[in-house]
């Protein structure tokens, strides 16, 4: 009876074997995501090199078919919601793609979701780091309103970054998705390797998964300020201090940094209320009320909109501040 068990053990131990082999990209051990890769591939998002081979070739050139399909598979985009009075077609985005390749779907997905590819761009066109930021952000940004951390990360090689992918670059090194090397360059022209694109993907749909998306503001009410002012102070070469001001109708009011985004050589700065709390009562006397955040002194900080914000929890500040990340930041992989 021993040896029936014995037997069926050793039948077991092999199908395992066989079945962790048949997942496994057999050039990937040594990659410093070998394990992000191994599971996007188990859910279909990653296949070879070459269309279902073995080989990954994590270490080289990722083309824009190929990274642009990744995005569309691994943050599940769809054309769900989307009426189309004729059936689309690829061309009728990109010229100089094919319509029966492969990759037609991926990219006619990524065009009714706003992945911002340029109309000429090639299919085998090899995408660069901040091009592969960029509509990677772009998918994120379609799956819901996330809230980001108010932080500005410094870049050595801040003047090689295209300004219409800026904010996708801060956004992507902010939530921690790539990194900095030990000099803090980003190497945005750089040619991103299909590695580094599989485990920035990974980390981004781990970002969805575990980041609850913000509910839509419905009919937000007026602002409660008046007299908004903005004053710059340098820090160092590098930095600047922006603190914005504005008047408040009493001292229960605040005012908070709601979000920084990028246009050109501007950083818009929007703000939003800190309410009073609920069940407190404020004498109505005008106050002043400060948020304070750092960016780079490369860019002109200008005020941009004011949101309705919302009321504060139990002990939430009266001034909101946020910080600058790049002078300590990990090294990329």
């Amino acid at each position: 009876m021993k040896k029936p068990l014995l037997a069926v053990g050793m039948m077991l131990l092999l199908f395992i074997a066989v079945t962790q082999s048949v997942w496994a990209f057999s050039d990937t051990k040594d990659h410093p995501n070998d394990a992000k890769i191994s599971e996007l591939q188990k859910l279909g998002i990653l296949t070879g090199s070459s269309g279902g081979k073995d080989a990954f070739q994590p270490n080289g050139k990722l083309t824009y078919a190929a990274g642009i399909s990744m995005i569309v598979k691994g943050l599940n985009l769809n054309l769900d919601g989307i009426n189309f009075f004729k059936e689309p077609k690829v061309t009728d985005s990109f010229p100089n793609m094919k319509d029966d390749a492969w990759y037609a779907d991926a990219f006619i997905i990524a065009a009714m979701n706003d992945l911002d590819i340029p109309r000429e761009t090639k299919a085998n066109a090899e995408m660069t780091r901040e091009q592969f930021a960029h509509h990677l952000i772009q998918a994120l940004l379609s799956k819901g309103d996330y809230a980001f951390v108010d932080m500005y990360a410094v870049l050595q090689d801040e003047k090689d970054v295209n300004p219409d992918y800026m904010g996708s670059v801060q956004k992507l090194l902010i939530t921690g998705i790539a990194k900095l090397d030990a000099k803090h360059n980003f190497y945005p022209k750089t040619l991103i390797t299909r590695g580094d694109a599989a485990g920035w993907l990974y980390d981004t749909i781990s970002f969805v998964k575990d980041t609850p998306a913000q509910p839509p503001i419905v009919d937000p009410a007026p602002s409660p300020f008046f007299d908004m002012n903005l004053s710059v102070k340098p820090v160092n070469a590098d930095v600047n201090e922006v603190t914005v001001s504005a008047q408040a109708p009493n001292p229960g009011y605040g005012i908070r940094i709601a979000s920084i985004s990028f246009e050109g050589d501007q950083a818009i700065i929007h703000v939003a209320p800190i309410y009073p709390e609920k069940g407190k009562f404020f004498a109505q006397v005008i106050t002043t009320v400060k948020a304070v955040t750092y960016v780079s002194s490369s860019l002109k900080p200008v005020l941009g909109e004011t949101g309705a914000g919302s009321p504060p929890n139990p002990g939430s500040a009266v001034s909101g501040s946020t910080g600058i990340i790049g002078s300590d930041g990990d090294s990329q992989r």
